[in-house]
């Protein structure tokens, strides 16, 4: 009787852990913060866990959570509920702050404590492997399906602990070389339907999830990386769908073209102007949008002017729409001239928004003069120029393929200075930025023909904060 009773502790013993360890897993910090390593899975097929904290990992996971916490505070700061997965990525950040305070307390008075979290032996689970048309679990052999609670190993050796229903996985924690994944799986243990992964690199990964790899919206946050929000198909990352509200900022940048086709030629009615569509590739469902701010071409090269550039700022200024002028650069001519050009034409007054350099070159002439390092003085010379004379800080437009193949070395540029995007995709721009245009083809009540159509990278507190400063932090 007393040799039952014992079997009867030592089961009931076997379940309340295998129990605990399922459920509480996921929400118990196991697993370093940040680990370099998978814990390690001996062949006993016992899980162990370990959390060695040392001053210089410490140290190291402090910096790395305060990258990833600097990524965050410009998400929040530019997005607001409206957004797709902002109380997503809101909740994960609370995360963060946590970890990071846990962290921190860690170095309280100046020291780094060693931490060292290991699960003793005899707490840890049996672990239940299928074989022979049936499993073990907590210790002993069945035959059958496996529903309700159990921890498996699968074909590729991954432990996999969560809750069966007939044989097939309903929602489950697993822990392999990559990292720890929770959420729903198929019957093959892959990561299908909604989940989360942490890698053991650092990066968390959230969202929706097909065959191993994000596909559909979710997003992929990491201190070695920008916050990548958005679509996903295959594991690859789209970008960021915008939701056309009333409460995004729109703008638009003119030039001679609005005014003139062929030998006709056009006003334009500013009292009325009123946006009414986004272009053929976005659907706004009927709404129209007020034009919140306008860039004019006032020059390009050293020779060319803008014959409507004052009277279009005018207008502009008198209906108090936020007026800005740009210039086109050419690589004909030296930087220096085209900004003496600009400064001599264009009208920049207190209250406008800070002048635009638009850069658009064919490779041809990129390699003419040189290349990347020769483009990326040119340009640095104009902005400078005009940063100096005018005391505002330019904004470069450009595209986003621009960016990716001629600015990987100009980092001094991207962090001085806010940058337009052209991009007329459905995904926004994986960059930090201030404007987006987002379609040439738009229409404008009160201009004739198509209008290029501009958002601001933000809302109506940043836009004021941009108004204000003449900068988007």
């Amino acid at each position: 009787m007393r040799m039952k009773l014992q079997r009867f502790l030592a089961l009931l013993s076997d379940i309340l852990v295998t129990a605990a360890v399922v459920w509480l897993a996921p929400f118990c910090p196991l697993t370093p913060y940040r680990p370099t390593a998978p814990p390690h899975i001996p062949d006993k097929l016992e899980i162990r866990y370990q959390e060695p904290l040392t001053a210089d990992s410490l140290q190291r996971a402090l910096l790395s959570v305060e990258d990833e916490m600097e990524e965050m505070r410009y998400y929040l700061r530019i997005h607001n509920v409206n957004d797709e997965g902002f109380n997503l990525v809101a909740r994960y950040n609370d995360r963060l702050q946590q970890k990071y305070l846990r962290l921190h307390s860690l170095t309280a008075g100046g020291t780094a404590k060693v931490v060292r979290r290991l699960v003793k032996a005899k707490d840890r689970p049996m672990i239940a492997v299928k074989a022979m048309g049936g499993y073990w679990r907590y210790g002993h052999f069945h035959r059958g399906r496996l529903s309700g609670q159990g921890i498996v190993r699968d074909r590729q050796g991954r432990i996999v602990c969560g809750l069966w229903d007939s044989d097939t996985v309903v929602v489950a924690s697993r822990t392999d070389g990559q990292g720890v994944y929770y959420g729903q799986m198929d019957s093959l243990y892959q990561a299908c339907g909604q989940g989360v992964m942490d890698d053991w690199d650092g990066c968390h990964k959230e969202g929706f999830w097909l065959n191993d790899r994000q596909h559909g919206f979710g997003f992929d946050s990491s201190p070695r990386h920008q916050l990548r929000i958005g679509e996903w198909k295959a594991g690859r990352f789209l970008g960021e769908r915008l939701r056309y509200t009333a409460e995004r900022i729109y703008g638009i940048d003119i030039s001679r073209h609005q005014h003139e086709k062929g030998r006709k030629r056009f006003g334009i009615n500013w009292r009325n102007l009123r946006i009414t569509s986004l272009g053929k590739r976005h659907d706004t469902e009927g709404r129209t949008y007020p034009v919140s701010f306008v860039y004019i071409k006032a020059t390009e090269g050293t020779t060319i002017v803008n014959r409507y550039f004052a009277a279009d700022y005018q207008q502009a200024r008198a209906r108090h729409i936020h007026a800005g002028a740009y210039h086109f650069f050419s690589l004909s001519t030296g930087a220096a001239e085209q900004a003496e050009h600009f400064l001599r034409h264009a009208v920049i007054r207190k209250g406008d928004f800070p002048p635009v350099l638009d850069v658009e070159p064919p490779e041809q002439q990129i390699e003419r003069i040189g290349g990347d390092e020769e483009l990326m003085r040119r340009i640095a010379v104009w902005m400078q120029i005009v940063e100096r004379r005018t005391g505002m800080r330019p904004i470069l437009y450009v595209s986003q393929m621009f960016i990716n193949t001629h600015m990987k070395h100009a980092d001094d540029i991207k962090r001085r200075y806010n940058v337009w995007i052209a991009r007329y995709g459905q995904y926004k721009p994986d960059v930090k930025l201030v404007y987006w245009q987002l379609c040439p083809d738009g229409r404008v009540q009160g201009i004739t023909g198509p209008v290029d159509i501009n958002v601001f990278n933000g809302y109506q507190g940043q836009f004021e904060e941009f108004v204000r400063t003449g900068f988007h932090r």
